[in-house]
């Protein structure tokens, strides 16, 4: 049969005009992202993609009277609709920035009241009307898409607003946008009376902020929990979804918890917009005469986040690295279906520090531990998902073997009939090219997926199936080998499904249908290379086999080039970014008398190491080792000049190679409680 491309724009009710920054609007005319979809209209298939950029609006264009003749935001609202707007977040602001506040002015919808923060200090209130603008109080003016939260540091805070967005699609019909761009305002006037030290570390901490404003991966949606998969969001009862989303949110994906805390202690819950960091993706097809919309979602946890090699293993909680919740969501034809797969870090105490060298060596930390961490990983698991099944893809030989024994060991003392664990060494068995031979990996647990299935609802909306169990997979890095084996099974679990609803055969295979299946491989691509990004730099290895289904002599180079990129980024930048995450997640808690000391105190060799300056020594030394020994022919001191440069140069090089640790970005910040 025919696949044919069906491609639709975003929901009706998303904004769809770019506003240019020249011209000044009172009041906004373009429809609000949570409008309702217009009728006969399956609003799940996403319609087009569109960017909003911030707007900055020149206050001297837009003529402004005295507050008192100046109407109030929205005038006539009766008590219905102010307790229904109360529910409902705020999908446009405008941003007023005075010299000694900001203040957000609602301009989707009703609202009698304006949210203002304060310059010096952060501090939060509503008010009823803006202030007076006058020749020497002439706010800059722009609009904004939502507030992601405030930070508070040493002595300042810091606003931080959504700039530009972009509608990606939708989940359950209602838009979802991703963050395309932010900014950090600071509040922190306070600090003109503060000492030299204090401005200093105020200053270290903000630059942190400025690293955090390239953040990727970050999605919401006004109107729906983006932090619950679909058979959760169906379980919740007819009060909880009646609160707030910020409320109805799963903490271990809620990004921004951490930042959105002054304004839940404000209870501003118009303001607070739940945010995800991972990957939306999806895509249309027909087979036959049916559309099929298939959806990949992705929600990173935030318990143990942070970058590849400054996040390994497990905490003493059970809280793993890189632990990723992917849905795999199947709609048309009025069924709709949704498969869940979690990856995750070996769960128990083990680091990789880097050193300069190109594969530090795996360290494991208070191997007595691993049982009892490995026990409490898998019992929160439980809790969540039911039945875990763990597929390991760690080689069983060299280096990686001795965590892949570990782990095996630390499950033979939790392993039961909900916890079942599989190895699979990849590796060994399909090597660099030969990924096919993954089929032997799905004839083990074949038995555990008929068995634990997937949630289904019909043409009415009702439960026909749910999904009672979990696979759990991970490889070192829970990236490229991990990413290569969920796409396998995420096929297999589509097919099924396909059959159940009858668009399938028995004997059908998504492979017979060209333009679905070169989708569904850009999908679960897409989706591994977003993850990858944000964990360790670069897209995903082998990603050439999950997006064409072969390994190509492209795709090898690109790898080879992807894992320099790694090596660059885990030496020498991702230290700094670890303090930003951890800065934005509140696992450091910045405080005057924890701080005053500087969070970049350190030994003298190791403030003053530098692989910079070392590489320009041994560099220079063996170029004039080089222009001795043109010499020495000439002059045989020359020589023994030579070999003192050389020996420099050899010296320097030995000292860097053992003493890599020191020559590296690391954290400066949080420490891990078991290191």
């Amino acid at each position: 049969m025919l696949s044919v491309a069906v491609r639709w724009p975003c929901p009706p009710g998303s904004p769809r005009t770019q506003i240019p920054p020249s011209i000044s609007t009172t009041t906004s005319t373009t429809p609000s992202p949570s409008a309702s979809p217009a009728p006969n209209h399956n609003p799940f298939f996403p319609r087009h993609t569109a960017r909003f950029p911030g707007l900055l609006l020149c206050s001297p264009r837009r003529p402004i009277g005295p507050a008192s003749s100046r109407p109030r935001a929205f005038p006539d609202m009766d008590d219905t609709d102010k307790r229904d707007s109360e529910k409902k977040l705020h999908t446009r602001l405008r941003l007023w920035q005075f010299r000694d506040k900001y203040i957000l002015e609602p301009i989707d919808g009703f609202a009698d009241s304006y949210l203002s923060i304060s310059r010096a200090d952060g501090s939060i209130n509503l008010i009823g009307e803006l202030p007076e603008c006058s020749t020497t109080q002439s706010p800059n003016i722009r609009t904004i898409f939502g507030v992601i939260g405030i930070l508070k540091l040493l002595l300042g805070a810091y606003l931080l607003v959504i700039t530009e967005c972009e509608c990606v699609g939708s989940y359950l019909g209602h838009p979802i946008y991703k963050v395309s761009g932010m900014q950090i305002l600071p509040c922190n006037h306070s600090l003109k009376s503060s000492s030299a030290e204090q401005k200093k570390m105020e200053a270290q901490f903000s630059e942190l902020l400025n690293a955090a404003e390239g953040t990727s991966g970050l999605y919401f949606s006004y109107d729906v929990n983006l932090t619950l998969c679909l058979q959760r969001l169906h379980e919740l009862g007819n009060e909880s979804k009646l609160l707030p989303l910020w409320r109805q949110a799963e903490p271990r994906f809620l990004w921004n918890s951490y930042m959105l805390e002054a304004l839940i202690d404000n209870k501003l819950d118009s303001y607070i917009l739940p945010i995800i960091q991972g990957c939306y993706q999806n895509f249309q097809a027909a087979i036959g005469p049916k559309v099929v919309n298939v959806t990949l979602i992705a929600r990173r946890c935030t318990r143990r986040t942070g970058t590849r090699m400054w996040r390994r293993g497990a905490d003493t909680e059970g809280y793993v690295a890189n632990f990723v919740e992917s849905e795999q969501i199947l709609q048309s034809n009025g069924f709709t279906a949704s498969f869940v797969q979690v990856r995750g870090s070996m769960p128990f105490l083990w680091e990789q520090i880097v050193d300069l060298t190109y594969k530090p060596n795996f360290e494991i930390v208070r191997p007595e531990e691993a049982s009892r961490v490995a026990e409490r990983h898998f019992l929160d698991l439980s809790k969540k998902y039911g039945s875990v099944l763990a597929v390991d893809l760690v080689n069983k030989h060299g280096s990686e073997g001795r965590l892949s024994e570990r782990f095996a060991k630390a499950m033979q003392t939790i392993q039961n009939d909900d916890i079942r664990y599989v190895h699979f060494d990849f590796h060994q068995i399909c090597g660099h090219i030969h990924f096919e031979r993954l089929s032997l990996l799905y004839n083990q647990i074949e038995d555990y997926l008929n068995k634990h299935g997937y949630f289904l609802l019909n043409e009415k909306g009702e439960k026909v199936a749910g999904q009672t169990g979990v696979v759990r997979t991970n490889c070192i890095d829970c990236l490229d080998r991990t990413n290569v084996t969920q796409s396998m099974i995420g096929r297999k679990m589509l097919e099924s499904q396909l059959k159940r609803i009858g668009f399938f055969g028995s004997d059908d295979l998504i492979t017979a249908y060209p333009f679905f299946d070169a989708n569904f491989k850009i999908l679960w691509a897409n989706h591994g290379d977003e993850i990858s990004i944000q964990y360790s730099g670069t897209p995903a290895l082998k990603g050439d086999f999950v997006r064409h289904g072969k390994r190509t002599v492209q795709g090898i180079l690109k790898d080879g080039w992807n894992a320099l990129a790694r090596y660059y980024l885990n030496n020498f930048i991702d230290g700094t970014k670890q303090d930003a995450i951890d800065l934005l997640q509140g696992h450091y808690i910045v405080s005057l008398s924890r701080d005053m000391s500087s969070p970049a105190k350190a030994g003298t060799l190791e403030t003053y190491a530098s692989f910079r300056l070392a590489l320009t020594v041994v560099l220079s030394g063996l170029m004039f080792a080089l222009m001795s020994l043109r010499q020495a022919q000439n002059d045989v001191r020359h020589l023994l000049l030579a070999l003192v440069w050389a020996g420099l140069s050899l010296g320097i090089a030995v000292f860097v190679r053992a003493k890599g640790r020191l020559f590296t970005n690391r954290p400066r910040l949080f420490r891990s409680k078991h290191r």
